[in-house]
């Protein structure tokens, strides 16, 4: 329960202050009937296989340098790319560097 009606953060990657090797960290920081917003850590070489999503997201590359395939495209980005999917958008990751991300879903 919020005890102001926002909640701020000064520093998101502060959050995961170390990225872990050889393993993908997840915290979720807003659970909300109209969105939800979680923070991601990869190590350098860490991959998400491809899948879909049931609803629209939007993937924000805070820091770190990675692949992100959309359908058949391949694109390569870094610090501030941003990507608005549609729901059932097929989509996979692979991190070159240690990744910080972050992905809002945005429930229909």
């Amino acid at each position: 329960m919020m005890d102001k009606p926002y909640i701020l953060f000064e520093n998101l990657t502060s959050l995961t202050p170390t990225v872990p090797a050889n393993s993908i960290l997840s915290r979720t920081l807003l659970q909300h009937p109209r969105l939800k917003v979680t923070l991601f850590a990869f190590g350098a070489g860490q991959e998400l296989s491809e899948h879909t999503a049931s609803m629209p997201a939007v993937i924000h590359i805070l820091e770190g340098e990675c692949d992100l395939r959309l359908g058949k495209d391949v694109y390569t980005l870094r610090d501030g790319a941003w990507v608005f999917m549609e729901a059932h958008t097929p989509h996979a990751l692979l991190a070159h560097t240690d990744l910080r991300m972050l992905l809002l879903m945005l429930p229909e």
